[in-house]
């Protein structure tokens, strides 16, 4: 635990910011990349870079502490944070980044621009802020983070060192939920830490968000306090549905989608990201796994283009249920 996580007033901050690690060492699960990203900061010769991979996984805390260890207690003045998916247009390119690239400063060879969610710019401002990475080269390094990168123009693609991020693997959220849990002294049960476990699907900050609004219900993070405020279904539930659904048990099978459509209060797509996610553990045969992936790409592509999420669902089950 940072000597700033044991300075906060206990309760008073959440925790995705009180437990974030404060140096790229400290980043659980991306032992590669840590690696790479330190011997850059050994030899304080940093490009640009591009990082890719779902939320949660540590991009955004990769660059905060890239910047930390470069500069020290000075990294707010060298350091610009924009979210793309609030400024989307050319004149944020244009304007703050600039602004930011020219301005004078001492103390350091360059400073940092790190541009979150950098697939959710338009085309003509990736265009602008690639003549934009050439210009300043020579004191501004671009540290771009995106869910995509296939939606990262080449051009830009090209002028950066790219690190994939991976979804966290189970064993690096749950050390992480049980340095919180003693941190704070939580009382989770086994039931409790693998239900997080399995909400969080290798994201940190929803495993921490999860694990906190949970502590809220009582004095006990057990398994039902967990899928309560996660709007999660037990495992055991999706199973029990599709496996209604392949037998030919149609009714049943709607029931429970109802359910957990509808008291569970789950949203579609977190049903059909539940499915994918389990579809290898439903002891299947491989003829009716294969067959389910089908049916979830079709719902998940339908749901994506708007279409009625219980209608989709419902369909998907339908399918299951005539298929012979």
């Amino acid at each position: 635990m940072s000597d700033a996580a044991e300075t906060t007033a206990p309760g008073r901050e959440i925790w995705i910011e009180k437990y974030r690690p404060q140096r790229l060492a400290e980043i659980s699960g991306q032992t590669d990349i840590v690696e790479r990203l330190e011997s850059y900061i050994s030899r304080r010769e940093l490009p640009h870079l591009l990082f890719s991979g779902p939320a949660g996984v540590g991009k955004t805390t990769a660059a905060t502490a890239i910047a930390r260890e470069l500069y020290g207690e000075d990294w707010h003045g060298n350091f610009l944070e924009l979210n793309a998916s609030d400024e989307r247009g050319i004149d944020v390119v244009r304007d703050r980044i600039k602004n930011f690239a020219r301005s004078s400063f001492g103390g350091a060879d360059y400073r940092i621009i790190f541009l979150d969610e950098a697939d959710s710019l338009t085309s003509d401002a990736q265009s602008a802020l690639r003549r934009t990475m050439e210009q300043f080269s020579d004191n501004t390094r671009f540290i771009l983070s995106c869910n995509y990168s296939s939606k990262i123009i080449d051009p830009i693609q090209s002028r950066c060192a790219v690190f994939r991020f991976s979804p966290l693997s189970d064993e690096a959220v749950g050390e992480q939920i049980d340095r919180i849990a003693e941190a704070e002294g939580i009382e989770l049960t086994e039931d409790g830490r693998e239900a997080l476990i399995y909400a969080a699907g290798g994201d940190m900050r929803r495993g921490i968000n999860s694990l906190q609004a949970a502590a809220t219900t009582g004095d006990i993070v057990d398994e039902e306090a967990v899928y309560a405020i996660t709007s999660t279904a037990r495992p055991e539930v999706i199973e029990s549905m599709i496996t209604d659904a392949i037998d030919g048990d149609f009714s049943k099978s709607r029931s429970t989608l109802d359910t957990l459509l509808t008291e569970t209060g789950m949203a579609g797509g977190d049903i059909i990201d539940q499915l994918h996610r389990s579809v290898w553990e439903f002891g299947l045969t491989e003829r009716e796994a294969v067959q389910l992936m089908e049916r979830i790409g079709e719902a998940d592509y339908r749901i994506t283009e708007g279409a009625n999420e219980q209608v989709q669902l419902e369909a998907l089950l339908a399918s299951l249920a005539i298929e012979e």
